[in-house]
């Protein structure tokens, strides 16, 4: 299922993103900001885990939700 977004960019980077697409790399701004959301995601998902753990830790310890 996809949902549509709205963001805001700044003008140049947008007109940088629209230049990745109309060189070929690549198929779409659609397909481009999905795979900069999912590549930015997947390199910040280690940083997230260790925050969740770090809670489950915590709230173990000393039982506060």
């Amino acid at each position: 299922m996809k949902t549509n977004v709205e963001v805001k960019l700044a003008e140049d980077l947008l007109a940088e993103a629209r230049n990745f697409v109309n060189e070929g790399c690549a198929n779409s701004l659609d397909e481009l900001l999905a795979e900069t959301l999912r590549r930015y995601l997947d390199s910040h998902a280690p940083q997230l885990t260790e925050k969740f753990i770090l809670q489950d830790v915590e709230w173990g310890l000393h039982g506060h939700d």
